[in-house]
């Protein structure tokens, strides 16, 4: 086949000046071209802010919060005549439209209010189950359901009925308590049942529990102008339960100030489809995840996060200089509202679910640590698709990010398992540190050579901490900024990872810090020269080769000296270097690379 004499004297010049750093992990010279009683779980005795969560159903839930059974001949029936009441039962106090609940017992509601309320107020021991059977209540100026004390109550929605509950557009205070939603709970409060609920607040939040709010089964529609589901100490959802929300807020949002071991969310199941103005789920502790089914809108989607690809920014060879959020300025301030897919102040743990999250801000966000051990992920992000500010886990699951400004970032990056396809405006995978700020060294250590890159020139910048870490998976990676920056340390010891990467700005296949090492698994990148690293150490054989201005869709192909074919990759995206990594290679052996139709002997290092 014939020959391309330019590629062949540009290779001579990299393996020359580039690729003599093997097992050097030093050497940063490697560049190409350079109710809690009730529960089991002891939620306030353990800082979640510090550990990931892993809790199971038997500690989230209590039997009864699972029976939906009553007897209707022991129980209290309370019929609602538009603008009267009636009840078989003295503990039941009837004032006009307002209705008020006294002692423990089951009590079965149907009919309408056209504006009135219900109020729990029994004694702080009592466990309470209200039916509701075609029941549909409006306050015009308050919650249409008010539990104010009791030990818990069960909500069970009658088997097939439809039941309303709603706010009229305004709140008067009735008591010392802000009521400011359709539903409002000051104790623990359990939502079960087969029929149906909506929940309808246009000037508040849609539910609010100020303890445990739990749902094991049941539908439930919310329409609120503020939060639709709001809890001061947990939301935690199981069973065939079905949920959809719009909120002018956060769709589920959880959080106590006084108590950093509460907060939190946790779900094994159901559905839940929320359009939210803010985030989708928030959890002011940490969140856990083992199953369901998330069809999630924040913020109206990517396409209101403001993206930019990293060669459109300012800075040293137009490139961005340090690493920045950039949903926009206003959104990263404490005055804006966030609009996140999923978000935990400490650490998430998702272990299984499908998830369709679509948002302006991060789709999956931690202000600790992330863990995903599985579940299906379609995602498009108007930043990155995962954040964690401290360190991020893969362990398994099918990852495909169709849009994201960064994909995945944490300080500490770590792929073990699972299945990522990833599309990112700037860069694939990003060690960086914090809140998307404190990665702030650009590695570009080893360009042609040197190794002093940006921290040199910089004016003062140093080097990161962050790691990213690849163990097993495959990993494909299509990125208009950088495919892998480490602002710290590489790597790659397992798995298979493909980096896709342009020609154009100031980008790399590969940007660290400090070392970047290969001892294992399967690597085939592509991007531009002018930044560009390999390497630094590796214990296989490693192909870096500069081949000029290839077009997309270019065919790559790497064979042995017998011919056969060891790697393969058809980028789409141009491209002007290669490098190659693989068990089947060894340093110091000679293999045949074609590139396009044009075809060269070259030494593995």
């Amino acid at each position: 086949m014939k020959k391309w004499t330019s590629f062949i004297l540009v290779l001579v010049l990299v393996v020359c000046t580039l690729t003599g750093c093997n097992n050097n992990t030093e050497d940063r010279s490697g560049s190409i071209a350079a109710e809690n009683s009730d529960y089991s779980v002891e939620t306030s005795s353990t800082d979640f802010s510090q550990t990931d969560a892993s809790q199971t159903d038997g500690e989230m839930f209590t039997e009864r919060d699972f029976q939906t059974d009553y007897d209707e001949s022991d129980s209290v029936t309370i019929w609602l005549n538009g603008d009267s009441v009636q009840a078989s039962s003295d503990s039941v106090e009837i004032s006009g439209t307002t209705v008020t609940i006294t002692e423990e017992a089951t009590y079965i509601l149907t009919g309408t209010l056209d504006d009135g309320m219900i109020i729990v107020n029994a004694p702080d021991t009592a466990k309470l189950q209200l039916v509701l059977n075609g029941v549909n209540i409006n306050s015009g100026t308050s919650a249409a359901l008010y539990i104010l004390e009791a030990d818990k109550v069960f909500v069970t929605l009658a088997d097939d009925s439809e039941n309303t509950l709603s706010n009229g557009g305004t709140f008067v205070a009735i008591d010392e308590n802000n009521i400011d939603s359709a539903v409002f709970s000051k104790q623990d409060f359990t939502l079960n049942g087969s029929g149906s609920l909506t929940v309808t607040s246009p000037a508040g939040h849609g539910i609010v529990c100020k303890d445990d709010l739990v749902i094991t089964s049941g539908i439930y529609s919310v329409t609120s102008a503020s939060h639709g589901l709001d809890a001061n100490d947990s939301v935690r959802v199981t069973g065939e339960t079905v949920i959809t929300v719009d909120a002018g807020k956060d769709g589920i949002h959880v959080e106590n100030s006084d108590d950093t071991s509460l907060g939190f969310v946790y779900v094994s199941g159901g559905s839940m489809k929320m359009e939210a103005e803010g985030d989708g789920i928030s959890a002011g502790a940490y969140m856990q995840i083992t199953d369901g089914d998330f069809d999630i809108l924040a913020g109206g989607g990517s396409e209101n996060g403001a993206k930019e690809s990293s060669d459109s920014w300012g800075g040293f060879q137009g490139g961005r200089g340090p690493e920045q959020n950039v949903v926009s300025e206003d959104a990263s301030s404490s005055d804006s509202a966030s609009m996140k897919g999923l978000k935990s102040e400490s650490s998430l743990l998702i272990s299984g679910g499908s998830f369709t999250l679509n948002s302006a801000d991060d789709a999956v966000h931690s202000n600790a640590s992330i863990t995903i051990n599985g579940g299906n992920f379609d995602i498009a992000s108007g930043d990155d698709a995962f954040h964690a500010d401290d360190s991020l886990t893969v362990t398994d699951g099918t990852i495909n990010i169709t849009e994201s400004y960064e994909g995945l970032e944490a300080l500490h990056l770590d792929i073990q398992g699972g299945e990522i396809t990833l599309v990112a405006s700037d860069d694939g995978l990003n060690a960086a540190g914090g809140t998307d700020s404190s990665g702030t060294t650009g590695g570009r250590d080893g360009m042609f050579g040197g190794g002093g890159g940006h921290g040199d020139m910089g004016g003062g910048m140093s080097s990161s901490n962050g790691s990213i870490t690849i163990s097993g998976g495959v990993v494909y990676i299509t990125a208009s900024g950088d495919g892998i920056d480490a602002n710290g340390s590489l790597t790659i010891s397992g798995g298979y990872t493909v980096v896709t990467g342009p020609t154009q700005g100031d980008t790399a296949t590969l940007d660290y810090d400090t070392t970047a090492m290969i001892t294992g698994g399967t690597f085939i990148g592509t991007g531009a020269v002018g930044m560009a690293q390999t390497f630094s150490g590796s214990e296989q054989g490693v192909i870096a080769v500069s081949v000029g201005n290839q077009s997309a869709g270019t065919e790559i192909i790497l064979k042995d000296t017998n011919g056969k074919e060891l790697l393969s990759s058809t980028p789409d995206m141009s491209f002007a270097v290669v490098i190659l990594s693989s068990p089947d290679l060894a340093s110091g052996e000679t293999y045949s690379l074609t590139v396009g139709t044009i075809s060269s002997e070259v030494e593995a290092n």
